[in-house]
């Protein structure tokens, strides 16, 4: 394949960017994930494509975490290639993330909170995507046994040591992300964002405060499977096909659409069809207009996926319900 040359108008195309927090940093409205579709299992020229569309659209931030793939660590290995062959000139126009939490290696070492862990994770992350720091930095789970303060000292030491400009956590409680904003400021290292799952189906970072929180506490929050791994979508309005993801009952299975959740996308869908949009995008749109809401972190199997979700940005303003 030819020497990618970036498209001179990437910033003019309509990608909008919001900022994050109370912080200098703006980050698209749609960003792209690597939880999905970027593993050792999947083709890399399709990775690649999908990639260089993204940041042809103005996409500048690509989110990782140690443990994706399949197999663990291979969609960070995915983007070491692609800095490599691809995006090294464009290293300062993008914003990488990446995180530790889950399990990653055996023995005790390999999972939760713990300072050795986190540290040596990212030391690993940082060698397979072929980088010397990354723009941000997650702890991705709370750990209940590990005491909070020791996971988030890490975070400000790894910060301090130049290995990440910002920290974030992912799916903490109220009460620790409450004592995790205060600790982290009182360091000078400020959360930059939350990361939660947030969609027209789970709405928990609202119902439980979190954004209320990141709110008042000038933090960012970026949405994760904004689509409900593909529910919210015109997939299973008239079942389950054979070939989809639910149909593997991995991380979407057959119970989990219930008549009232049918019921549900079916309404959606009509109000989507009525705004001249497609249920994905109206349901990107949704969260985009949540109050606190920064940025919703999409997955793409293919580039005319990625194309069709980033229409949510420019999607219809009236308010969804």
């Amino acid at each position: 394949m030819e020497n990618y040359l970036a498209d001179p108008q990437r910033y003019d195309g309509g990608m909008q960017y919001n900022r994050c927090g109370r912080s200098g940093v703006m980050l698209p409205k749609v960003s792209l994930g690597f939880w999905h579709n970027f593993g050792g299992v999947d083709p890399f020229e399709r990775s690649r494509e999908i990639t260089r569309y993204a940041f042809d659209h103005g996409v500048t931030h690509f989110d990782l975490a140690n443990n994706y793939g399949p197999p663990y660590g291979s969609a960070e290995e995915t983007l070491g290639r692609l800095m490599d062959d691809d995006f090294r000139p464009y290293r300062d126009e993008l914003f990488i993330s990446t995180k530790a939490g889950y399990d990653m290696w055996p023995g005790p070492y390999g999972n939760w909170g713990s300072r050795k862990y986190l540290m040596a994770s990212l030391d690993q992350s940082l060698r397979r995507m072929h980088l010397d720091y990354v723009d941000l930095f997650y702890s991705h789970r709370y750990d209940p046994e590990t005491p909070l303060e020791e996971t988030l000292q890490a975070l400000v030491d790894i910060v301090r040591a130049g290995k990440a400009l910002y920290v974030g956590i992912s799916r903490w409680p109220l009460e620790a992300t409450r004592f995790a904003f205060q600790y982290l400021k009182e360091r000078d290292v400020p959360c930059l964002i939350y990361q939660g799952k947030l969609n027209m189906l789970d709405r928990e970072p609202q119902e439980q405060g979190i954004l209320d929180l990141c709110r008042e506490a000038g933090v960012g929050f970026i949405s994760f499977s904004p689509l409900a791994q593909g529910l919210l979508t015109d997939r299973y309005l008239n079942g389950i096909p054979d070939d989809s993801r639910m149909s593997k009952g991995k991380f979407l299975r057959p119970d989990m659409l219930t008549d009232e959740v049918l019921g549900k996308i079916r309404r959606w869908n009509a109000i989507a069809q009525e705004r001249g949009e497609t249920l994905a995008e109206m349901a990107l749109a949704w969260i985009l207009q949540q109050s606190g809401v920064t940025s919703v972190l999409v997955g793409a199997s293919s580039v005319q996926q990625l194309q069709k979700n980033l229409r949510c940005v420019n999607a219809n303003n009236q308010l969804i319900t």
